[in-house]
């Protein structure tokens, strides 16, 4: 492995990608707000990155995304991309939050490093394949609508649900007593209020999902009642998961110090990328916390970096995968992470795998710093 690579120069796209809208507790998005990078170094090769943003739950948008890797790029001209903890600590140096953003420059050194010792991203980081099978996600609609798309689900072969709720704590027992119905018994079933429902809601609600057997919930309540969480905890049939309760290690340890987790969902967007999310992935996996992968609105591209973390990662016992079959309208990503059906797959190229279409490129606002 070479003591050095050079960062020559880095180029920004602005990576939109149409969607059909996708609803959860707090909004809808029509288009994924997605920016991809490449990272060039002396070395010959250069180091791929992508990050989705999504307002409503991290606050970034894909121009504040934009506007920090104008920043992030200066800085990081002109210095050795091996080095990654000194890459990322001057990005911490520099502003604070902004883990989305800060996820796709993580993602294009990790990148380099496994191609500079040509392995595929998850022997680098010192994992191995195992069977990988997403949930499928139903956003928000009426009960009725959302039964008939758990019964196309099951039909197509999918074995997990992944249901939003948190609009309505009445009306959500009705979506998922409609679901369970619908399915059988046999399909699991895991709910996400994205922060939708209060204190008493969650109660409410939690308490009558218990007998239709479910995972989990992720994020039943908005972060601000994070100190609630321990209470209901000790209310809930239904496990907790959370979600946007924990960003980086200190909020997960605070999390289950305080008994306020069950499991913990881990994504790139939210932890600033695969230095953070491992580790949380190790502090869980101390106190017997298993974890989930989770994502925004990514392309294959950061989903490849999201399979090959899973591989290294075996505290992740769960997997939210789903984000391009999610609707996206194209698919701007060659080589990378193959579906087979709901399992994930992936080929032993060097590093991440996966690279944006050249075609879709052209289409894109570029940056070149």
């Amino acid at each position: 492995m070479p003591h050095q690579l050079i960062i020559t120069h880095i180029d920004v796209y602005r990576f939109s990608i149409a969607m059909e809208p996708f609803t959860i507790a707090t909004g809808t998005m029509s288009y994924a707000q997605n920016v991809f990078i490449r990272v060039h170094t002396d070395g010959g090769f250069y180091g791929v990155g992508e990050c989705s943003a999504f307002p409503m739950i991290v606050g970034e948008t894909q121009d504040t995304c934009l506007a920090v890797a104008h920043d992030f790029a200066k800085l990081w001209k002109g210095k050795d991309a091996l080095d990654i903890p000194a890459r990322l600590q001057e990005m911490q140096d520099a502003i604070a939050g902004n883990g989305t953003i800060k996820s796709a420059f993580d993602m294009a050194l990790y990148d380099i490093a496994a191609k500079s010792s040509n392995q595929p991203l998850y022997q680098f980081l010192g994992g191995a394949r195992r069977v990988v099978e997403s949930d499928i996600t139903i956003g928000i609609n009426t009960p009725e609508a959302m039964a008939q798309k758990a019964i196309d689900f099951k039909k197509s072969g999918a074995n997990i649900l992944k249901v939003k709720l948190g609009k309505k704590a009445v009306d959500d027992v009705e979506r998922i007593k409609q679901i369970r119905e619908a399915v059988g018994a046999d399909m699991k079933i895991r709910v996400d209020a994205n922060q939708g429902w209060s204190f008493d809601d969650a109660v409410f609600a939690l308490q009558a999902l218990g007998k239709y057997d479910l995972e989990f919930c992720e994020q039943p309540m908005r972060t601000w009642y994070d100190d609630k969480l321990n209470e209901l905890m000790k209310l809930s049939p239904v496990k907790i998961m959370a979600d946007e309760s924990v960003y980086n290690h200190h909020d997960a340890r605070k999390q289950i110090e305080s008994g306020s987790c069950h499991y913990i969902n881990i994504k790139m967007a939210k932890s600033g990328g695969i230095f953070e999310a491992k580790q949380i992935h190790d502090l869980a996996a101390q106190h017997n916390i298993a974890c989930m992968m989770g994502g925004m609105l990514e392309s294959r591209i950061a989903l490849s970096a999201k399979l090959h973390f899973a591989y290294s990662s075996p505290n992740i016992k769960f997997y939210d995968m789903d984000t391009c079959m999610l609707g996206h309208l194209v698919d701007p990503c060659v080589g990378g992470v193959i579906y087979d059906g709901y399992k994930l797959h992936i080929n032993d190229a060097p590093g991440i795998g996966a690279d944006a279409d050249e075609g879709f490129l052209e289409g894109c606002e570029r940056f070149i710093i």
